[in-house]
């Protein structure tokens, strides 16, 4: 077995573990400042949304000897402002532009388009356009389909688990969408169709990776308000190291076709809806394996934390946890004679433990000797169970029998002298 398979071995079992749920907030602030950075990159900086979105005119066209400059001169010496030129590839000697303007009339088309021709040599040009009510309209599409996933997945979370485990996985949602969106806004990049099935793509692959977790909480807090063995907390950290090493190898297996398409064939072939789809794939997995593993568990646990149930459970396993240390501390401080009578001091119990001890008690007493019957100190002592020293019971003296000493025997029988 591989020393990675080891490691998920060690992990679900329990013998290796690392603590995110009790690190919270150092997970809590380094979201915190990437969340900062984006939507102040949003605010300063703003989108670049597509001709799809806003309508314009799209002039394509190859001119190997041209540059981004000259592209943009040449497009602004015909009085058409606010340009945006993009160089479609660059690695394969064959130079193609692709230049966005806002709507154009029929006139400025022509315009642009003997522009191009006559100082660059603009060969192949093809142009597009879309409407501004086309336009809009996209948008309304993108944000209706946007809300919607939102809310069906808030359903399904709160049917198939709780209320509270849908809360943590919409906030693990909202990070990844705002770092998602304000990569696009710091890299300058332009917002297209592809982008919006990027970005919906990866929230459902943020939330499959919630929701195994979640299940794998729910399986481990079973029964946990029925004992003392663990808090809430605790249980969930558990939940979460046992599907660390899956969460990471589905990650990184998910991430390498898409960090190909992204650098090798985004290279070669230049900015393009290709592009534009693996860029938001490649940021958005990343984003929804942090959210996972950091955000949505940590979230869940503080939630849960907060109900009384599971408050006293925590006290309940805080006071079992300082028995267990006074304990051990105690025997390590006593001679080595006096070591089986500290094994067997008294601990405080948590109330499941006390129940079964005063039961114990119970039994015992139920057992002693008959009224009138001596018995032993030690037999009176219920016994420690699983108490390696503890003093059994001595035997127990018969009951002497009251009245004439004189033995009666059968008639016909005498005594002899």
């Amino acid at each position: 077995m591989s020393r990675l398979g080891q490691l998920g071995g060690k992990l679900y079992r329990g013998e290796v573990s690392y603590d995110f749920v009790g690190r919270q907030r150092r997970w809590y602030t380094i979201s915190g400042i990437i969340l900062i950075v984006s939507i102040v990159a949003l605010l300063v900086r703003g989108l670049d949304f597509s001709v799809d979105f806003k309508g314009g005119a799209v002039f394509q066209f190859s001119a190997p000897s041209a540059t981004q400059t000259q592209v943009s001169d040449a497009v602004a010496h015909t009085g058409v402002s606010g340009a945006v030129v993009q160089q479609l590839t660059g690695k394969l000697g064959n130079e193609s532009w692709r230049v966005q303007t806002k709507s154009l009339t029929s006139q400025q088309t022509i315009q642009v388009e003997n522009a191009l021709t006559s100082q660059l040599g603009a060969k192949n040009m093809s142009t597009s356009f879309v409407g501004a009510s086309w336009g809009s309209q996209i948008t309304t599409k993108a944000v209706q389909a946007l809300i919607t996933f939102l809310i069906v997945i808030v359903l399904y979370l709160s049917i198939a688990f709780e209320w509270k485990m849908a809360v943590a996985a919409f906030v693990a949602l909202i990070h990844d969408l705002v770092i998602a969106t304000g990569v696009y806004a710091l890299t300058g990049l332009q917002v297209s169709p592809a982008t919006v099935i990027g970005l919906l793509t990866i929230l459902g692959y943020s939330l499959y990776d919630t929701v195994v977790v979640f299940d794998k909480v729910r399986e481990n807090t079973a029964g946990l308000l029925g004992g003392a063995r663990s808090t809430y907390s605790e249980a969930a950290n558990l939940a979460l190291n046992q599907t660390l090493v899956r969460s990471i190898n589905t990650s990184v297996i998910a991430l390498l076709p898409v960090a190909a398409i992204l650098f090798v064939g985004g290279g070669l072939l230049g900015a393009g809806e290709l592009k534009d789809l693996a860029l938001v794939l490649f940021v958005g997995m990343l984003s929804g394996t942090y959210s996972s593993i950091f955000i949505a568990t940590p979230v869940l646990a503080d939630l849960k934390e907060r109900e009384p149930q599971y408050q006293a459970l925590a006290k309940r396993v805080s006071v079992r946890a300082a028995g267990g240390r006074a304990a051990k501390r105690a025997a390590a401080k006593a001679p080595a004679g006096g070591r089986a009578a500290a094994a067997t001091a008294q601990v405080p119990l948590p109330d499941d433990e006390a129940d079964e001890a005063d039961t114990d008690t119970e039994y015992a007493d139920d057992t002693a000797s008959p009224a009138g019957a001596l018995t032993t100190t030690a037999s009176r002592v219920p016994a420690a169970r699983g108490t390696p020293g503890t003093a059994r019971p001595g035997p127990r003296q018969q009951p002497r029998r009251s009245g004439s000493s004189t033995r009666h025997r059968p008639a016909g029988k005498k005594k002899r002298r």
